[in-house]
């Protein structure tokens, strides 16, 4: 597997490494990483009159998915053809018995438990049995649906943004990111829970591990060299580590990225999380999508460690100054951006719903 350096501006592929290291855009608080971007956005609002001028990028999709939309209503239109690429999904509504939709969809266990309206992993859990996912439903809050997913067989883990021009017939890969699930190495002496305090990048996520692991597997010692993954999902929320990958991109991978993009319609930006077994899976087009997200996903390549702080806000500025763009070229064909209001009323419903999903793992 490779990695991507950063040499005077260009990316060159080398191998891999699990770095304990921490990206200087990660070590911001929040708040002050937030300024900066609420600033630029309010300025591109007046330069292109209108506070949500990118919601006209995936028109087909609430909100543009810039926030609160359904993550089924997009691997629902991902045409048929392309099913082998999609991990199989279904809906448990209140009032059903959520084990029969799992038989009835041909999900097996172990299977992945998620919110249709989700961020950052907020309320992922992986289920092993029939009882861990009825109290799964048990908690979850009504009346929204959650989602079971077939679990991937891929170890792991990618983002691919997609990009495709309003009136282009063809649309282009924009970013690749590699993500690591967030793991310790054993030493064959300490303990799980003492590897996660010695490491700079899980030791401030360690009330999070607690829950996703429980007291039996923290205080075991693993084996020497053994690695431990923390978590089911790979969120910089909850340690995972982002390594920009664009160099590894291949016509391969391009060309069916694209032929599924545009199987869903007007989708023009956008993400996918997929998971693949090796890298030469990855760059043949062999991947399995678990997530789609659309005009609201974040800019993840730029949370690369070996990226400035300069060098990262640069490329999350871009990509704002970017989505604005786009959005002009669509509004110029006719469609209309979504009121603030509502917009303001999705992302708050989704605020109040993470509140209320049970924890991830």
């Amino acid at each position: 597997m490779k990695t991507i350096a950063f040499s005077k501006g260009r990316a060159t592929a080398q191998p891999l490494t699990e770095a304990d290291a921490v990206a200087a855009i990660e070590r911001l608080p929040k708040w002050l990483l937030c300024i900066p971007l609420v600033a630029q956005w309010c300025w591109l609002a007046l330069h292109y009159r209108s506070l949500t001028l990118p919601s006209t990028l995936n028109p087909e999709v609430e909100t543009g998915g810039l926030v609160g939309e359904s993550k089924l209503a997009y691997l629902c239109r991902i045409e048929d053809s392309f099913a082998a690429h999609v991990a199989k999904t279904g809906a448990v509504y209140p009032g059903d018995n959520p084990d029969l939709v799992r038989a009835m969809t041909g999900i097996t266990y172990p299977l992945i438990a998620k919110p249709d309206i989700g961020w950052c992993g907020y309320g992922v859990r992986r289920i092993n049995t029939g009882a861990e996912l009825a109290a799964y439903a048990e908690v979850f809050p009504q009346p929204g649906p959650f989602l079971i997913q077939q679990l991937a067989t891929g170890v792991r883990e990618a983002g691919i943004l997609y990009v495709r021009r309003p009136g282009d017939v063809r649309g282009r890969i924009g970013a690749m990111t590699i993500r690591h699930l967030p793991q310790v190495t054993g030493d064959g002496q300490r303990t799980v829970g003492a590897l996660i305090a010695a490491s700079a990048r899980a030791a401030p996520r360690l009330h999070l591990y607690q829950k996703s692991l429980g007291a039996i597997e923290l205080s075991r010692i693993p084996g020497l060299h053994e690695r431990v993954a923390l978590t089911t999902v790979a969120s910089a929320r909850v340690g995972g580590r982002y390594e920009d990958a664009m160099a590894l991109v291949t016509p391969a991978l391009e060309k069916i990225v694209d032929e599924l993009s545009r199987s869903m319609g007007g989708f023009h930006y956008g993400r996918y999380d997929v998971k693949f077994e090796f890298l030469r899976d990855l760059r043949a087009g062999r991947f399995t999508i678990i997530e789609v997200n659309g005009a609201g996903s974040e800019a993840i390549q730029f949370w690369d460690s070996r990226l400035t702080l300069v060098q990262a806000f640069r490329g999350v500025f871009a990509k704002q100054r970017e989505i604005f763009a786009l959005g002009h070229l669509m509004r110029a064909r006719g469609v209309k951006p979504v009121g603030v209001a509502r917009l303001m009323a999705a992302f708050l419903r989704q605020r109040r719903l993470i509140k209320s999903y049970p924890p991830s793992n």
